[in-house]
């Protein structure tokens, strides 16, 4: 018997609902770790545009994903620029409606 997982979370976690929130939690960390590389950040940058110690930037930087909520992380993108504008896609003949999630980064507030 194989078995067949879309992430890892889905073979980790009790149920798909928890499953979900790690990966989007891991997905959000990713932008925002890819987000300070190509800005070059420092730890002691990242923590003074996010507001939290050396420590927290650390666990952000390492992809200790359990250690932030979704809402959490959501509030740092905001913070550095990264706004997430989720919106339905309408049936096409033959096909289910579809959910799109359109980005922009501006500067930081």
């Amino acid at each position: 018997m194989k078995l067949k997982y879309s992430n890892i979370f889905e073979a980790i976690m009790d149920n798909a609902e928890e499953a979900a929130d790690m990966e989007f939690r891991a997905d959000l960390m990713l932008v925002l770790r890819d987000f300070f590389r190509e800005q070059r950040a420092s730890q002691a940058q990242i923590g003074q545009m996010l507001g939290i110690p050396q420590p927290r930037v650390s666990e952000l930087m390492t992809g200790k994903v359990d250690k932030f909520s979704s809402d959490k992380l959501i509030g740092f993108c905001a913070k550095v620029g990264i706004r997430f504008k989720p919106a339905t896609v309408p049936a096409a003949k033959g096909r289910s409606w579809r959910v799109k999630c359109g980005v922009s980064v501006a500067e930081a507030v």
